[in-house]
């Protein structure tokens, strides 16, 4: 049994981290400070006698012992982190610090969850590792975009300098149940619009591209990571190497929820990528991992965790 922390333990993705860990006989201690994270995503696991939840921003330090950190928290939705971009700055800069301060204290290993974003509006398509990027620094996007930059730089360096054990990996577009009613991302809107039978909204002319992971996944591959070597650091794309265009998302949550809603076109959003679709080499052999989850099959999950949240 190890002793595992996960930031942001409350929220989508971090919420089912943490009940995989759960089964798999781990103690696992959910941190959150409930920005973007519910409360609902975990009392289920509320009763278990290993799981330990604590309300705390990591923007303040945290001492406690245990054998490995999963650094999710940062909200990851534009309407969310673009609410308070300085607050969002410092989750994913000073949170990150104390919680590689942390792990070099007590010896830990450390999982920091980076994004795709990293990747700003891609030049190079699809994106590897060894891709750059191409961010706005001083955009509505860049308090996620550069400060998800900014941490995986904090993590190279306390790796060199302080020999702390570090394993990074870019996510790319995750979805399924769990995912905020109201976060404004593309799959979660798409459904919350078609079981409501309002108009479907696209920003800009749907011919931008997405990769879509389904969550399970995606936890697969962390986990998968987090139990690599110490050789391994990363970083390592993370994500569904099928590409769709958002105008194909919408028709196909359509069918599948059998709504009435009509597609609307509005403005470009400022920043917003026009491609995004990650080489999975390296997850492949690295961590022998790649997504088995069909985007049919996760949006019929997804919407029938909507269908239920909005009948309640």
């Amino acid at each position: 049994m190890k002793k595992i922390l996960v930031t942001g333990g409350a929220g989508f993705l971090g919420s089912h981290l943490c009940e995989k860990l759960l089964n798999e006989g781990n103690e696992v201690i959910c941190l959150d400070n409930y920005f973007t994270g519910r409360k609902s995503n975990i009392v289920h696991l509320l009763d278990h006698p290993y799981f330990e939840l604590i309300r705390h921003d990591i923007t303040a330090p945290f001492y406690i012992e245990l054998d490995e950190i999963y650094n999710l928290a940062c909200p990851a939705s534009p309407i969310h982190y673009q609410y308070n971009p300085i607050k969002t700055v410092k989750t994913s800069v000073m949170g990150t610090i104390n919680m590689l301060g942390l792990a070099k204290r007590i010896r830990a290993k450390m999982l920091q969850a980076s994004t795709s974003e990293v990747y700003g509006d891609p030049t190079v398509h699809p994106q590897h590792e060894e891709y750059w990027g191409n961010v706005n620094p001083i955009g509505v996007r860049s308090c996620y975009d550069e400060g998800k930059r900014c941490a995986e730089t904090l993590c190279f360096d306390y790796h060199r300098q302080n020999n702390v054990r570090i394993k990074v990996i870019r996510i790319f577009n995750t979805y399924g149940p769990r995912m905020h009613p109201n976060d404004g991302r593309v799959i979660s809107n798409f459904i919350v619009q078609a079981l409501k039978n309002e108009d479907i909204t696209i920003y800009g002319s749907g011919d931008q591209t997405r990769s879509f992971c389904y969550c399970d996944d995606m936890i697969k591959a962390m986990i998968a990571m987090m139990n690599t070597g110490d050789e391994v650091i990363g970083p390592i794309n993370v994500g569904n190497p099928d590409e769709f265009t958002i105008r194909q998302l919408a028709e196909l949550i359509i069918s599948l929820v059998g709504s009435r809603s009509k597609i609307v076109y509005l403005p470009l959003v400022e920043d917003d990528p026009m491609q995004r679709q990650p080489v999975i080499d390296k997850a492949k052999q690295i961590l022998n991992w790649a997504p088995t989850v069909p985007l049919k099959e996760g949006l019929l999950q997804t919407i029938a965790y909507f269908d239920r949240e909005l009948s309640q």
